[in-house]
Formats: structure tokens, sequence, C-alpha cells
């Protein structure tokens, strides 16, 4: 795997921050000026931005719902982002109520609000590690403290490999973990699209080009490849809003398309 970078040294508002952006997006407040420049300029070329945000949300909500009904009981949130309610171990403590989380980010402003937000929630840590070096956090105590990776575990990557080039090894850092995952383990990953609005992929680029939240667009069956190895749940791989909505769940169009789905460890 190449050499890491874009990892901020501590928090930094002169650059874009992807989780401080999306935070935006979601109506949060933990963003800088520039991270609200960053999200004003894709939605004025994608209004829509913000309802797929939250879609993904969505997604990850309805994921971890379906995956803690498989009775997974501990779970591994891989550039989780800023504490957002309910979040994942609120809604798998919903059916399993001793699950396990580990929050991993590279933000430290993630690791400050998660320990301070969480500080009372038993098995809920978080770890300042970068996603792109799984062999740091799979190697990291404080997450083996956590999860026994000889049992089922859930690995999440919910809107983060986009932010990692191919050069950066996107497809071996899912690899890495699958090797750790023991038969009945799941995976859910979404993901910004090649499909979406040629217009708003450009402004996107242009806005986050050399910053943390730079992006790396793949089509379909280049995210498809995110799932060798395990077998996709139905759906499949859909745009988010797709993925088993709930009745009151309304269709929405986007300019910008973000796929998720989830797949199982046999």
């Amino acid at each position: 795997m190449s050499e890491l970078k874009r990892v901020p040294d501590g928090i930094d508002t002169s650059v874009p921050s992807s989780a401080r952006v999306y935070d935006y997006l979601l109506g949060g407040t933990d963003n800088s000026a520039l991270d609200r420049m960053v999200a004003e300029k894709l939605l004025s070329v994608a209004p829509d931005a913000r309802t797929v945000a939250r879609a993904t949300r969505a997604f990850l909500a309805r994921a971890v719902r379906y995956v803690a009904s498989q009775g997974i009981r501990q779970y591994v949130d891989l550039g989780a982002g800023l504490p957002t309610s309910p979040s994942v171990h609120e809604i798998a403590r919903e059916s399993v109520p001793d699950a396990r989380v580990v929050y991993v980010d590279y933000d430290p402003l993630v690791k400050i609000r998660n320990d301070a937000t969480f500080a009372a929630d038993e098995g809920v840590i978080t770890l300042r590690r970068d996603v792109r070096d799984p062999e740091a956090i799979l190697g990291d105590p404080d997450l083996r403290a956590v999860v026994d990776f000889g049992e089922p575990v859930a690995v999440l990557l919910l809107g983060v490999l986009h932010f990692v080039s191919d050069d950066e090894g996107a497809h071996d850092i899912v690899a890495a973990w699958r090797g750790c995952m023991a038969p009945g383990s799941h995976v859910i990953i979404s993901n910004l699209t090649a499909d979406s609005d040629p217009e708003a992929l450009a402004r996107l680029a242009a806005a986050t080009a050399g910053s943390p939240a730079e992006s790396t667009i793949r089509s379909h069956d280049e995210l498809a490849r995110f799932f060798d190895g395990f077998t996709l749940v139905v759906p499949g791989l859909v745009p988010v809003q797709e993925w088993r909505p709930s009745p009151e769940e309304s269709a929405i169009g986007a300019k910008v398309v973000v796929e998720g789905g989830v797949g199982v460890l046999s």
C-alpha cells in the first residue's frame, strides 16, 4: 500500500474535512466556513446533495438494523465521522443490547466529539486511525480489547472509500479486513458513483482537489469489486434510497448517486 497522505496533524479549518462537510449536509454545527463553502458549491449544482446525505444516513440505519437482526454483536465503523444520533451502537443495541462498537476516524475532532458524547457507553470506543492503514487498526490493542475476530463482526465503510485512491489501495483495505473476519461476518459499504451528474462531480472535484476531501469516482462495477469474497444481501448494490426502504420513505431522484450494499462472508 502506498505511503499515507492527506492526514491532518490536528484540527485544521484551513482545509475542508470530509467529516465536517458531511456534518453540514446533515444539519450539524461541527464545521468550518470552508467546509460550508465546499458543501454549498456542491449544493449549487446538486441541490439534492443534502437529501442524498440524509438518505445515506438512513441506509446506514437500515443496514445496521438488518445486521443486528442476524445476531451480530460487534461492529467496526471505519471513517465514522462526527457523532450523529442514532449512532451505530444505538441502532445495533435496539436488537442486541450488549453490542460493542469501535469507531475509527483520522479526524481529531471526531475523536474529541465521540469521546465526550459516548463516555458513558460501555463497549464503545473511538480510535484516531487512518482507514488507509488497516494493519495499524487491526493491530491496535484497544480494538482487540473490544472486538473478537473469532466471532462474526460487521465492518462499516460508509461513504469513505471514495476518499481513498486506487494508488492508496482501496480494494486492498477491504481485503485486509475480510482476511480477519469469521464466517457470518458482514460488510456494509456505501459510496459515490460515476452514475452521478457529470457537472456535479466536476464541481466536487474542483472544490476538493488536493484536500482530505478529494474523491476518487468509481463505476458500479468497480464498487461491486469491494464485495469480492462476500455474498451480497438482496437487493444487492443499489442506490442507497433503494436498499430495503421503509414504507414511509419516499423515492428520490438525485444528481448525486450514492450506492450501497451489505455483504455476508460464508
